[in-house]
């Protein structure tokens, strides 16, 4: 080809137009907007010219950062140290540890992190008086940068890192070590800019060149696939990722623990959500004074208040254990059962109420079940709990159950979840005797996380109901489960439906800790 000529595609000479019009280049996503061609086809045509020398591509990373719903709620409402403050001058100036933590309602792990962000901005005076801590507070203190960065970041929807000056980075490091502020997310850009061998070239006489991408039937019928030039792909040049539809890590882990226990010969079963305390409570030997039964852990229904209990031979038997034990030689608990306390509706508490359900119809052995499903406690949301969650439950009725079956069973079943550390230790549930407690150990944490509690139902939960053979049972929470398989650090990110996170996290979930 003579060298007042250049062979060149429509697509390669198109961009180096564009191009030759700013001599500081365009971002890939902007010239894809207006050549109106997909990211991929302009990285491929930008990779070839710049193969050519004809352009050079730069890529630059840089670090994009945004609130999530916690960080927008202080930004708007102040950080925990600033409502302490607040309450600690609404209250005179002046008050001890302890009432800080009433007025605040935070938990003992929550006030230890106020504590030390209001002693970092040196926004307290502390003394020791009386064995305990004194906390006082004579002004307003100023915004600091923390909160100046929230509100900078929420005015602006969301900023990059390179943008921030000095004062502002050094809180972003404050910021990064507090749980569910803010995300900081990497994204890469490319700029295309044209060499002056790509200006020169477009000075010459350019000759456009076919090239076909795709081999198609026709050409292959007609023979025209021998006169075409086909066009040459890098396998290695950089394309958009893509996001395929899959199923949410959740789904996939309760997929997996039930083909665990299908393999195991479970059978999965179902019970309602809303319960009477009959079925959630009274069958399982908790007695009508227990703390467990009180509001503040449990939803209980407003209309209806209450449901109705059959004149069943079951609700005659557990009336009579809770009185004086029956015929289980306990002396149960020794007061007089009330039918309407029994008759209360309520969110279910925990799937035993299911498997307690199953028992009471099928008494016989050998039966194994297994349920997976919503729960409700009256817990406050944090990181670690829930006032919704669902737990994992499972009941073995055989005449030759043991405990040592038990440990087997619940051993081998983490197992095959992969988790490899396991330990037992005793417990107490008023329902089992005996009763043992199970623990995981984390690598990745260095420690030990406690996950079910097990034993064997008493006899004055088995009489009642016509069981008169052993039953084992177990309960564990799923989402303890899933955040130590997922290494997660906070319960909520599980139901937070953050789009970034679904993305990016595998489709396999990762076996064990």
């Amino acid at each position: 080809m003579p060298e007042d000529k250049i062979c060149l595609t429509s697509q390669e000479f198109e961009l180096l137009q564009l191009l030759n019009k700013r001599s500081e280049g365009y971002e890939l996503r902007e010239i894809a907007g207006v050549l109106k061609k997909s990211y991929v086809e302009i990285i491929r045509v930008a990779q070839e010219l710049a193969d050519k020398g004809l352009l050079k591509i730069e890529t630059v990373t840089q670090k994009i950062i945004r609130l999530l719903p916690a960080g927008l709620k202080a930004a708007n409402e102040g950080l925990p140290e600033r409502e302490a403050v607040k309450k600690i001058l609404n209250t005179g100036g002046s008050v001890d540890l302890n009432r800080l933590q009433n007025l605040v309602s935070a938990k003992s792990e929550e006030l230890k992190i106020i504590l030390g962000w209001l002693r970092a901005k040196n926004w307290v005076k502390i003394d020791k008086k009386n064995g305990g801590l004194i906390l006082t507070v004579e002004k307003t203190p100023e915004e600091s940068s923390d909160e100046l960065l929230l509100k900078y970041i929420r005015d602006k929807g969301e900023v990059f890192y390179e943008q921030l000056n000095d004062e502002f980075r050094r809180a972003l490091d404050g910021l990064k070590r507090r749980k569910e502020l803010i995300e900081i997310t990497p994204v890469t850009y490319r700029y295309l800019r044209i060499t002056e061998t790509g200006r020169s070239a477009l000075l010459k006489e350019v000759e456009l060149k076919q090239e076909v991408t795709q081999l198609t039937p026709e050409l292959i019928k007609t023979g025209g696939w021998r006169q075409v030039k086909f066009k040459k792909f890098d396998l290695e040049s950089p394309v958009s990722r893509l996001y395929p539809g899959k199923l949410h890590p959740i789904t996939l882990l309760i997929d997996e623990i039930k083909e665990i226990f299908l393999e195991f010969g479970f059978e999965e079963i179902e019970s309602p959500l809303v319960e009477n305390t009959f079925w959630n409570f009274d069958v399982l030997f908790v007695p009508q004074d227990h703390p467990a039964r009180d509001a503040w852990d449990t939803f209980y229904l407003k209309k209806p208040a209450r449901g109705t209990l059959n004149d069943s031979e079951i609700v005659f038997n557990v009336k009579t254990v809770h009185e004086n034990g029956w015929v289980t030689g306990s002396k149960g608990w020794g007061y007089s059962w009330n039918r309407s306390e029994a008759e209360k509706l309520i969110l279910r508490t925990h799937t035993t109420a299911a498997t307690i359900r199953y028992a009471a119809k099928n008494p016989e052995p050998p039966k194994k079940v297994f349920c997976i499903d919503r729960v409700y406690r009256n817990e406050r949301t944090d990181y670690r709990h829930l006032a919704e969650f669902m737990q994992i439950e499972g009941i073995i009725i055989d005449e030759n159950a043991s405990l040592r079956g038990l440990l087997g069973f619940l051993k081998e079943f983490y197992k095959r979840l992969g988790f490899t550390k396991i330990r037992f230790r005793p417990g107490y549930f008023p329902f089992t005797e005996p009763s043992v407690e199970v623990d995981l150990y984390s690598d990745k944490l260095n420690q030990w996380i406690e996950m079910v509690g097990a034993g064997i139902f008493r006899p004055e939960v088995t009489a009642p109901l016509g069981v008169k053979t052993p039953i084992l049972a177990w309960g564990m929470g799923f989402e303890r489960l899933a955040m130590l398989r997922l290494e997660l650090n906070d319960v909520r990110v599980l139901y937070r439906n953050d789009i970034i996170w679904l993305r990016n996290i595998p489709s396999i979930i990762k076996k064990g800790v």
